[in-house]
């Protein structure tokens, strides 16, 4: 049998086949469609934690290349089925007792064990091979990473449960994913 010339594959990276949509300048309902750079995805990545906070509290995706770029990594079903074991972790470390000697930031064990059902049920949003906001996601990444939040400090201005609900609602594959322009969601 000969050697059969073979054509060299077309490049195939996820850089080359995927766009990210953003506001154009022009005004916030002129969107804009661009190639997603790899450089978009290492600078959101980098700036991960604020970006997540910015998405937690409301702004929207398609504000910035940077925005954009992070809600499409956060809400890939990979990310997701990462973050809902990061959740599942917290419960079963609350569930054990806590050694003497710890180099973490100690989990609010009482409310954690409290919360078991609302940390399961957004396990489970998590891990649903649907569409969901990158705000809800981004709420269930500031909750488990915030220091100074309910599942770490008790005097947090919001309790656990009540900010679990939050992430849970917006979760919701029912809801909407982006906010109609004349209501916004808050």
């Amino acid at each position: 049998m000969r050697n059969a010339h073979v054509a060299p594959r077309p490049r195939d990276d996820a850089a080359t086949r995927q766009t990210i949509i953003y506001a154009a300048p022009a005004g916030p309902r002129n969107l804009g469609v661009q190639r997603y750079r790899i450089i978009d995805k290492a600078l959101s990545r980098a700036l991960g934690a604020s970006l997540d906070r910015q998405l937690a509290r409301g702004r929207e995706p398609e504000e910035s290349r940077l925005l954009a770029a992070r809600a499409q990594d956060i809400v890939a079903l990979r990310r997701r089925e990462q973050l809902a074991r990061y959740w599942e972790r917290a419960l079963a470390t609350a569930s054990r007792p806590s050694p003497a000697l710890r180099n973490t930031v100690p989990l609010r064990r009482g409310p954690i064990l409290a919360a078991e059902p609302a940390i399961t049920e957004l396990a489970r949003l998590l891990r649903a091979p649907l569409p969901v906001s990158a705000r809800g996601v981004a709420m269930a990444r500031v909750l488990l990473t915030d220091a100074g939040g309910p599942l770490y400090w008790s005097a947090a201005p919001e309790s656990l449960h009540v900010a679990l609900r939050a992430a849970i609602t917006r979760l919701d594959p029912a809801l909407p994913l982006m906010a109609p322009a004349s209501h916004p969601v808050s």
